[in-house]
């Protein structure tokens, strides 16, 4: 893991970018991120990761679909 004092968190409350040692409760921080560019970027990273899980979920909701012994 990163060192702490490098962290940066995404303030959902506050929309900006803060150091690991200014964050505030977690419900409203998206990170830890290694550096302030990925923390202001937190959307991106997050849509990534959403539409990854959800091609994952479909994958294993159709997954049987195609077997013809049923």
């Amino acid at each position: 893991m990163s060192n702490p004092d490098t962290e940066w968190y995404w303030d959902l409350r506050r929309n900006v970018a803060v150091p690991a040692d200014e964050r505030g409760p977690a419900e409203d921080m998206m990170g830890p991120y290694p550096t302030k560019g990925e923390a202001e970027n937190w959307r991106a990273k997050v849509d990534q990761r959403n539409e990854a899980w959800d091609e994952d979920e479909e994958e294993w909701e159709s997954w049987g679909d195609d077997d013809e012994d049923d």
